[in-house]
C-alpha cells in the first residue's frame, strides 16, 4: 500500500535540522525499500525548509506511523506529520526523478 507522510516544522526545526541531518540521511537510506521517496518543502528555493514529503510503500499503516516515528527529526519533536493513502494516476507509467 502507498501512503505519503506531510510534515509540517516548527521554528525549532532549524536547529534539529543541523544537528540531525546525517542521522536523519542514514534512516532513510536503512529503510529506502520502503521510503521510496523522501525530501524537504521550502516556500521558494531560497527559503528555509518547513516541512517535508515522503512516499512510502508499505504493508499497513501501522507500518508508515513506525517508520514515520522512528526517525531522528521526528523524534526531536520539533515536526509532526499527516499520514495519507495515495493511488498514482496512470499507475503503470514508470517515474524517475
Amino acid at each position: 500500500m502507498r501512503w505519503i507522510a506531510a510534515f509540517t516544522d516548527t521554528p525549532a526545526m532549524l536547529q534539529v535540522r543541523a544537528e540531525l541531518a546525517a542521522a536523519h540521511l542514514a534512516y532513510l537510506d536503512r529503510h529506502a525499500s520502503e521510503i521510496v521517496l523522501a525530501g524537504g518543502c521550502r516556500h521558494s528555493p531560497e527559503s528555509d525548509y518547513m516541512g517535508g514529503l515522503w512516499v512510502l510503500e508499505v504493508a499497513d499503516r501501522a507500518r508508515a506511523v513506525q517508520l514515520v516515528e522512528q526517525d531522528p527529526y521526528f523524534l526531536s519533536a520539533a515536526r509532526r506529520y499527516e499520514l495519507r493513502t495515495w493511488g498514482k494516476a496512470f499507475p503503470e507509467r514508470l517515474v524517475t526523478l
